[in-house]
């Protein structure tokens, strides 16, 4: 099922009930949340003071739990079977609506307060299942498809919870206390397909002391540079989306001219980007964690959030815009089309970054690494709603408050990429391989997960450590020519990537032998590395004979080889035949299907130069 659409997951009980249940989950959330907006800011008689204290503390109280309890659910989901801690959860969930519905009839705000935090109490237990569940549930090859049905599940379940529940109190208590118990019953009635998902790490010792649980997961947040820079990533699109969110009432009134309607839409239109977004993950990614669409993504939010400012930088003088009257006026529909891409990007952005936390965590500390993750990504909030009002209080208006997050969203990203460079290299690189090129690829995921390998390959182009960077989950330090190496362009991709020149004997000794002991210290420190035995491009898209360089490194550092092999791209951009670099014309092969296949690893003690020659012959086969 490789090369499938991620919508068969939909079909399948390892994943359906699980995508239902927490969809259902997040309609409910939202749906209580926004009766609650709707009851105390219309059928409550209070003042503008009294209902702007309740909308202020409110998402403090949902957020509280996140900091005191994440810690405390990171345990909860490795210790025990996950499906069974999800119907507890949702048995909760039917308590908690039950006493909303008490709160909706009596109009007690104290009651309903209590029901925010216990709801907020309800996200922070499920957030460390919801997302550790899905590597022990998908295949390596599902997990972007998975992540992606996840978030566009999540973003628009959001979107209709709101409108549902805003519509559901309009017409009383009654109805909008039949949907939230109805849907939390659904939502059990759900998990209860859910297959089990065995205990990560049955043997924990429980840590009884928030406080220092807190650390000790933000410690398992730290511990894997990657992870931590991904979840600082996470957390940091949350700083984003607060800012626009929480500008979102008054900027919908002020800027657009818009009622209530036109919020609505513009939400809308935010999640129905996110979940188009969230679901190409997958085919542009090719079903693997393709972590250059990260780049693409904070690209796209800083674009079109810029463009917000630009679209509609002063107050407008129309008032009471339905969501029709507001695309008919001058600049709805690119305020409409801004909205979309933003979400759009956003989706680019989340999803890999939550499948690289899963991938690259260990997965008897995920959950708690995801505890870790809602810590972060609470603290961000809080530090959202700071920015805002603290920009808004030094006179900024609303679309300024807006322009300053798109160009700090800019500034920020270039500072994760100087931290964390492979993000930058493997956007460079998908951003190349996928224009020149159409890449089917092979069993890739017999490449070790962790732990030093040594990768060995044919050389049939200039671009094949690019193609084989794009297309391996860890990153991997490459052994080149050192003419390839100093190409213009592709040189600051493999400085970022850290790739090792090399010479031969004759022309550089000295850089020959720093070329070993490099290799020798990145397979010390638990890297991959890649080297191309050749020795150099093939001139007729036969494979030449291996060099014994590959003994020689293994004789110093007994370490599992992979052989590589690379397909169809004799003839194709930047290989000797036909190459723009070796002949005044195009190449006729412009994006051709190319392949990349992994072998089964060999022990140190039986890789020989000849045998892996061999090897790779035979995973190329006839294709050159």
């Amino acid at each position: 099922m490789s090369g499938s659409s991620q919508f068969r997951l939909l079909g399948t009980r390892r994943f359906a009930p699980f995508f239902a249940t927490q969809a259902l989950g997040a309609f409910n959330d939202n749906a209580f949340r926004n009766a609650l907006v709707v009851l105390v800011g219309y059928h409550m008689g209070l003042d503008e003071h009294a209902v702007g204290f309740y909308s202020n503390i409110a998402p403090a109280l949902f957020i509280l739990p996140f900091f005191l309890f994440s810690a405390s659910a990171g345990q909860l989901a490795e210790k025990y079977e996950k499906a069974r801690i999800i119907r507890w959860v949702k048995l909760f969930e039917i308590a908690a609506m039950t006493l909303a519905a008490a709160g909706f009839w009596f109009k007690s705000i104290p009651l309903l307060l209590s029901v925010l935090f216990l709801m907020g109490l309800h996200s922070t237990v499920f957030g460390p299942i919801k997302y550790a569940i899905l590597p022990q549930t998908l295949r390596a090859d599902e997990l972007v498809g998975g992540n992606g049905l996840v978030e566009m599940g999540t973003s628009l379940a959001v979107l209709v919870g709101m409108i549902a529940g805003g519509v559901a109190m309009s017409s009383g208590p009654l109805p909008a206390s039949l949907l939230v118990i109805a849907i939390a019953l659904v939502g059990w009635l759900t998990s209860r397909a859910i297959p089990p998902a065995p205990a990560t790490a049955p043997d924990l010792r429980f840590n009884w002391n928030p406080f220092t649980e807190t650390w000790r997961v933000l410690g398992f947040v730290t511990k894997n540079r990657t992870v931590f820079n991904s979840v600082l990533g996470i957390s940091w699109f949350w700083f984003f989306g607060g800012v626009f969110t929480m500008q979102l009432p008054n900027y919908t009134k002020i800027f657009l001219g818009g009622t209530e309607s036109v919020q609505i839409f513009v939400l809308a239109l935010f999640s129905i980007g996110v979940g188009i977004g969230s679901l190409l993950c997958e085919r542009l990614s090719g079903h693997k964690v393709e972590i250059g669409l990260v780049p693409f993504g904070s690209i796209g939010l800083t674009v079109f959030g810029l463009d917000l400012y630009f679209a509609r930088p002063a107050a407008t003088a129309l008032h009471d815009l339905s969501a029709f009257a507001f695309l008919a006026a001058p600049g709805g529909w690119r305020i409409a089309l801004d909205f979309v891409l933003v979400g759009l990007f956003a989706g680019f952005y989340i999803v890999p970054l939550f499948a690289l936390v899963q991938s690259r965590a260990e997965r008897s500390e995920l959950s708690r690494v995801i505890a870790g993750n809602n810590i972060v990504n609470a603290l961000f909030i809080v530090g959202a709603a700071a920015f805002g009002l603290g920009l808004s209080a030094a006179g900024l208006s609303i679309p300024q408050i807006l322009l300053a997050t798109a160009v700090l969203n800019a500034l920020v990203a270039i500072y994760i990429y100087t931290l964390v460079p492979e993000f930058l290299m493997r956007f460079l690189s998908w951003i190349l391989v996928n224009t020149l090129y159409r890449i089917k690829v092979e069993g890739t995921e017999r490449i070790p997960d962790e732990g030093a390998a040594l990768l060995v390959c044919n050389h049939v182009s200039f671009m094949d450590a690019l193609i084989i960077g794009g297309s391996v989950r860890r990153p991997v330090r490459f052994v080149m020519y050192y003419k390839i190496f100093e190409i213009p362009v592709l040189k600051f991709i493999f400085r970022t990537a850290k790739a090792i020149p090399i010479a031969g004997r004759k022309e550089n000794p000295q850089l020959l032998e720093r070329a070993f002991d490099e290799v020798d210290r990145a397979l010390a420190d638990g890297e991959l590395v890649c080297i191309f035995p050749e020795g150099g491009l093939t001139r007729d898209g036969t494979i030449d004979t291996f060099r014994p360089g590959v003994e020689q490194i293994l004789a110093r550092r007994a370490v599992p080889v992979v052989p590589l092999a690379l397909r169809g791209l004799w003839g194709s951009v930047f290989s000797r035949r036909d190459s723009a670099l070796g002949r005044a014309r195009l190449p006729r092969r412009f994006r051709a299907r190319i392949g990349l296949v992994a072998g089964t690893p060999l022990p140190a003690a039986e890789a020989s130069a000849p045998v892996l020659e061999q090897r790779v012959r035979e995973l190329r086969g006839a294709d050159a």
